[in-house]
Protein backbone atom coordinates (compact mmCIF):
# COMPACT_ATOMS: atom_id res chain seq x y z
CA UNK A 1 0.00 0.00 0.00
CA UNK A 2 0.92 3.28 -0.38
CA UNK A 3 3.57 5.46 -2.81
CA UNK A 4 7.00 4.54 -4.20
CA UNK A 5 8.71 6.84 -1.63
CA UNK A 6 8.08 6.19 2.06
CA UNK A 7 7.21 9.06 4.98
CA UNK A 8 8.68 6.53 7.20
CA UNK A 9 10.76 6.55 9.61
CA UNK A 10 8.64 8.31 12.62
CA UNK A 11 10.92 10.11 15.10
CA UNK A 12 9.60 10.82 18.41
CA UNK A 13 12.70 12.94 19.96
CA UNK A 14 11.88 13.61 23.74
CA UNK A 15 8.55 14.41 23.54
CA UNK A 16 6.18 15.39 26.44
CA UNK A 17 2.48 16.57 25.84
CA UNK A 18 0.82 18.44 28.89
CA UNK A 19 -2.88 18.97 29.89
CA UNK A 20 -4.75 21.33 32.60
CA UNK A 21 -1.03 21.75 34.13
CA UNK A 22 0.14 18.07 33.93
CA UNK A 23 2.16 16.10 32.23
CA UNK A 24 0.65 13.31 30.70
CA UNK A 25 3.30 12.21 28.20
CA UNK A 26 7.25 12.64 29.56
CA UNK A 27 10.03 12.60 27.85
CA UNK A 28 9.16 10.02 25.26
CA UNK A 29 11.81 9.05 22.97
CA UNK A 30 11.60 6.23 20.05
CA UNK A 31 11.80 5.79 16.55
CA UNK A 32 9.26 3.40 14.45
CA UNK A 33 11.31 2.34 11.61
CA UNK A 34 9.73 0.34 8.64
CA UNK A 35 7.86 -2.82 8.12
CA UNK A 36 7.48 -3.69 11.97
CA UNK A 37 4.29 -3.80 13.89
CA UNK A 38 4.41 -2.35 16.83
CA UNK A 39 2.04 -3.00 19.85
CA UNK A 40 2.02 -0.54 22.70
CA UNK A 41 0.69 -1.96 25.91
CA UNK A 42 0.45 -0.82 29.52
CA UNK A 43 -2.26 0.05 32.09
CA UNK A 44 -5.52 2.02 31.90
CA UNK A 45 -3.90 6.30 32.24
CA UNK A 46 -0.38 5.25 30.63
CA UNK A 47 -0.64 7.58 27.89
CA UNK A 48 -1.50 5.15 24.80
CA UNK A 49 -4.08 7.11 23.21
CA UNK A 50 -2.59 9.82 23.80
CA UNK A 51 0.91 8.65 21.86
CA UNK A 52 -1.37 7.52 19.39
CA UNK A 53 -2.78 10.70 18.44
CA UNK A 54 0.41 12.68 18.94
CA UNK A 55 2.06 10.42 16.17
CA UNK A 56 -1.01 10.89 13.97
CA UNK A 57 -1.05 14.74 14.41
CA UNK A 58 -3.91 14.81 16.16
CA UNK A 59 -2.58 16.54 18.90
CA UNK A 60 0.29 18.59 19.28
CA UNK A 61 3.72 17.88 21.11
CA UNK A 62 3.95 20.45 23.96
CA UNK A 63 7.93 19.40 23.87
CA UNK A 64 10.42 17.69 21.65
CA UNK A 65 10.27 17.00 18.14
CA UNK A 66 8.07 14.68 15.81
CA UNK A 67 9.43 14.10 12.70
CA UNK A 68 8.47 12.00 10.13
CA UNK A 69 12.11 12.04 8.17
CA UNK A 70 10.81 10.24 4.57
CA UNK A 71 7.85 12.77 3.95
CA UNK A 72 10.56 15.79 2.93
CA UNK A 73 9.00 18.72 1.99
CA UNK A 74 5.21 16.21 1.57
CA UNK A 75 2.28 16.38 4.09
CA UNK A 76 2.65 13.02 6.10
CA UNK A 77 -1.32 13.39 6.91
CA UNK A 78 -2.62 11.86 3.35
CA UNK A 79 -0.58 8.51 4.02
CA UNK A 80 -2.05 7.92 7.75
CA UNK A 81 -5.27 6.30 8.95
CA UNK A 82 -6.60 5.77 12.34
CA UNK A 83 -8.72 3.26 13.71
CA UNK A 84 -10.43 4.25 17.28
CA UNK A 85 -11.92 1.98 19.99
CA UNK A 86 -15.10 3.12 18.83
CA UNK A 87 -15.17 4.46 15.16
CA UNK A 88 -18.34 7.04 14.32
CA UNK A 89 -20.14 5.71 11.73
CA UNK A 90 -21.84 8.42 9.39
CA UNK A 91 -25.99 7.96 8.47
CA UNK A 92 -25.96 6.60 5.13
CA UNK A 93 -24.89 3.17 3.97
CA UNK A 94 -21.67 0.78 4.54
CA UNK A 95 -20.64 1.40 0.79
CA UNK A 96 -21.14 4.92 1.22
CA UNK A 97 -19.55 5.43 4.38
CA UNK A 98 -16.02 4.31 2.43
CA UNK A 99 -17.40 6.26 -0.22
CA UNK A 100 -16.86 9.55 1.47
CA UNK A 101 -13.70 8.67 2.83
CA UNK A 102 -12.09 8.85 -0.68
CA UNK A 103 -14.39 11.75 -1.50
CA UNK A 104 -12.64 13.42 1.41
CA UNK A 105 -9.57 12.51 0.12
CA UNK A 106 -9.69 13.70 -3.27
CA UNK A 107 -10.06 10.80 -5.18
CA UNK A 108 -12.06 11.39 -8.43
CA UNK A 109 -15.59 9.96 -8.48
CA UNK A 110 -14.79 7.33 -11.66
CA UNK A 111 -12.23 5.85 -9.84
CA UNK A 112 -14.03 5.60 -6.19
CA UNK A 113 -16.39 2.29 -7.06
CA UNK A 114 -13.76 0.09 -7.80
CA UNK A 115 -11.65 1.27 -4.46
CA UNK A 116 -14.83 0.86 -2.15
CA UNK A 117 -15.72 -2.82 -3.66
CA UNK A 118 -12.28 -3.70 -3.01
CA UNK A 119 -12.21 -2.38 0.35
CA UNK A 120 -15.26 -4.34 0.98
CA UNK A 121 -14.54 -7.43 -0.28
CA UNK A 122 -11.01 -7.43 1.67
CA UNK A 123 -12.97 -6.37 5.15
CA UNK A 124 -15.87 -9.28 4.58
CA UNK A 125 -18.23 -6.60 4.26
CA UNK A 126 -19.49 -7.01 0.40
CA UNK A 127 -23.43 -8.51 1.41
CA UNK A 128 -23.40 -5.47 3.79
CA UNK A 129 -22.99 -2.99 0.73
CA UNK A 130 -26.59 -1.26 1.10
CA UNK A 131 -27.60 -1.63 4.62
CA UNK A 132 -27.08 1.39 6.52
CA UNK A 133 -23.84 1.47 8.68
CA UNK A 134 -25.28 2.48 11.80
CA UNK A 135 -27.46 -0.99 12.02
CA UNK A 136 -24.32 -3.15 12.05
CA UNK A 137 -23.06 -4.98 14.78
CA UNK A 138 -19.99 -3.20 16.69
CA UNK A 139 -17.78 -5.70 15.19
CA UNK A 140 -19.11 -5.00 11.66
CA UNK A 141 -19.18 -1.52 12.83
CA UNK A 142 -15.49 -2.01 13.34
CA UNK A 143 -14.62 -3.87 10.07
CA UNK A 144 -16.31 -0.70 7.76
CA UNK A 145 -13.66 1.49 10.26
CA UNK A 146 -10.97 -0.89 8.76
CA UNK A 147 -12.22 -0.48 4.75
CA UNK A 148 -12.76 2.98 5.29
CA UNK A 149 -8.99 2.94 5.62
CA UNK A 150 -8.19 0.24 3.66
CA UNK A 151 -9.64 2.31 0.91
CA UNK A 152 -7.34 4.57 1.43
CA UNK A 153 -4.17 2.56 1.41
CA UNK A 154 -2.28 4.14 3.76
CA UNK A 155 1.62 3.65 4.80
CA UNK A 156 1.01 3.53 8.20
CA UNK A 157 -1.97 2.46 10.56
CA UNK A 158 -2.85 3.32 14.27
CA UNK A 159 -5.26 1.39 15.92
CA UNK A 160 -6.34 2.31 19.10
CA UNK A 161 -7.56 -0.93 21.20
CA UNK A 162 -9.36 -1.71 17.96
CA UNK A 163 -11.29 -5.18 20.13
CA UNK A 164 -11.46 -3.95 23.26
CA UNK A 165 -15.77 -4.46 23.29
CA UNK A 166 -15.75 -7.38 20.43
CA UNK A 167 -15.98 -10.90 21.09
CA UNK A 168 -13.74 -13.98 20.50
CA UNK A 169 -14.62 -14.41 17.01
CA UNK A 170 -15.04 -10.49 15.82
CA UNK A 171 -11.68 -10.03 17.03
CA UNK A 172 -9.98 -12.82 14.81
CA UNK A 173 -11.50 -11.70 12.17
CA UNK A 174 -10.11 -7.82 13.04
CA UNK A 175 -6.65 -9.38 13.60
CA UNK A 176 -7.17 -10.84 10.43
CA UNK A 177 -7.75 -7.39 8.62
CA UNK A 178 -4.66 -6.38 10.77
CA UNK A 179 -2.51 -8.80 9.17
CA UNK A 180 -3.90 -8.41 5.84
CA UNK A 181 -3.24 -4.67 6.02
CA UNK A 182 0.74 -5.65 7.49
CA UNK A 183 0.91 -7.84 4.54
CA UNK A 184 -0.09 -5.55 1.63
CA UNK A 185 2.70 -3.37 2.73
CA UNK A 186 1.07 -0.92 5.75
CA UNK A 187 3.13 -0.28 8.90
CA UNK A 188 1.13 -1.40 12.03
CA UNK A 189 1.03 0.79 15.48
CA UNK A 190 -1.76 -0.53 17.86
CA UNK A 191 -2.76 0.26 21.56
CA UNK A 192 -4.01 -2.94 23.66
CA UNK A 193 -5.01 -4.19 26.79
CA UNK A 194 -4.95 -7.79 25.44
CA UNK A 195 -2.04 -9.49 26.03
CA UNK A 196 -2.46 -12.60 23.79
CA UNK A 197 -3.10 -9.91 21.28
CA UNK A 198 -0.22 -8.21 21.54
CA UNK A 199 1.62 -11.58 22.02
CA UNK A 200 -0.29 -12.82 18.16
CA UNK A 201 0.82 -9.25 16.54
CA UNK A 202 3.81 -7.73 17.70
CA UNK A 203 7.06 -7.41 16.16
CA UNK A 204 7.99 -5.07 18.78
CA UNK A 205 6.49 -4.15 22.09
CA UNK A 206 6.49 -0.72 23.54
CA UNK A 207 5.88 -0.79 28.06
CA UNK A 208 3.86 2.42 28.92
CA UNK A 209 3.54 3.33 32.75
CA UNK A 210 2.39 7.17 34.00
CA UNK A 211 3.41 8.76 30.42
CA UNK A 212 7.02 6.92 30.24
CA UNK A 213 8.21 4.45 28.13
CA UNK A 214 9.63 2.33 30.24
CA UNK A 215 10.53 -0.86 28.53
CA UNK A 216 10.81 -1.04 23.74
CA UNK A 217 12.36 -4.64 22.83
CA UNK A 218 11.42 -7.20 20.41
CA UNK A 219 8.15 -9.09 21.03
CA UNK A 220 9.75 -12.61 22.12
CA UNK A 221 12.45 -10.79 24.42
CA UNK A 222 9.77 -8.95 25.77
CA UNK A 223 7.52 -11.81 26.84
CA UNK A 224 10.30 -13.85 27.73
CA UNK A 225 12.16 -11.65 29.90
CA UNK A 226 11.27 -7.56 30.10
CA UNK A 227 13.91 -5.02 31.63
CA UNK A 228 11.28 -3.20 33.55
CA UNK A 229 9.98 -4.66 36.93
CA UNK A 230 6.96 -2.63 36.17
CA UNK A 231 6.79 -4.32 32.99
CA UNK A 232 7.23 -7.65 34.29
CA UNK A 233 4.37 -7.36 37.01
CA UNK A 234 2.20 -6.23 34.14
CA UNK A 235 2.58 -9.39 31.80
CA UNK A 236 2.34 -11.05 35.13
CA UNK A 237 -1.10 -9.64 35.89
CA UNK A 238 -0.83 -7.53 38.83
CA UNK A 239 -2.06 -3.85 39.23
CA UNK A 240 0.36 -0.94 38.47
CA UNK A 241 -2.06 2.01 39.25
CA UNK A 242 0.00 2.83 42.69
CA UNK A 243 3.53 1.48 41.47
CA UNK A 244 6.72 3.26 40.23
CA UNK A 245 9.26 0.82 38.77
CA UNK A 246 13.23 0.38 38.55
CA UNK A 247 14.45 -0.09 35.39
CA UNK A 248 16.87 -2.72 36.27
CA UNK A 249 18.83 -2.64 32.74
CA UNK A 250 20.31 0.53 33.34
CA UNK A 251 20.16 1.07 37.45
CA UNK A 252 21.04 -0.86 39.86
CA UNK A 253 17.72 -2.17 42.07
CA UNK A 254 16.93 -0.03 44.59
CA UNK A 255 18.92 2.78 43.24
CA UNK A 256 16.59 5.23 41.88
CA UNK A 257 12.50 4.93 41.07
CA UNK A 258 11.14 6.20 38.05
CA UNK A 259 8.05 8.60 38.05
Amino acid sequence: MGEEFSILPLELDNVSFEAGGKRLIKDLSHTFETALRTVIIGPNGAGKSLLLRLCHGLIGASAGRIVWHGAGDRDPAPYQGMVFQRPIMLRRSVAANVDYALALRGIRRRQRPVLVDEALVHTGLKRFARQPARLLSFGEQQKLALARVWALKPQILFLDEPTASLDPTATHTVEEIIAAFHAAGTRIVLTTHDLGQARRLADEVLFLHRGRLLEKAPAARFFAKPGNDLAEAFIRGELLWWRRGIDRREKPAGEKAID
